[in-house]
């Protein structure tokens, strides 16, 4: 049986009407990848921080995710001298 942790982090920052979001994956072999999210209040839209925060981390993870996705296909192809395509 093989087990491993892998860590993220998530830091947001919010500026006037724009909060954006870093979501950072570490894994064991010292890979790092990052995703990022942005979200814009519309100055007429009352000020609700949590609402900038959830949009901007649901983005970056998004964008981790594709990133994520990119690192395997890779891999896939460096391993097996083929393109890959992952199904589903």
């Amino acid at each position: 049986m093989h087990t491993e942790e892998w860590t993220a982090s998530i830091h947001i920052d919010e500026q006037d009407e724009r909060t954006h979001a870093v979501a950072r994956l570490h894994t064991r072999d010292a890979t790092a990848l990052e995703g990022h999210g942005t979200a814009r209040r519309h100055p007429a839209d009352r000020d609700v921080p949590e609402i900038g925060a959830e949009l901007a981390v649901a983005r970056a993870l998004a964008d981790l995710q594709h990133r994520l996705l990119d690192a395997a296909i890779g891999d896939i192809e460096q391993a097996t001298g083929q393109a890959a395509h992952l199904a589903g």
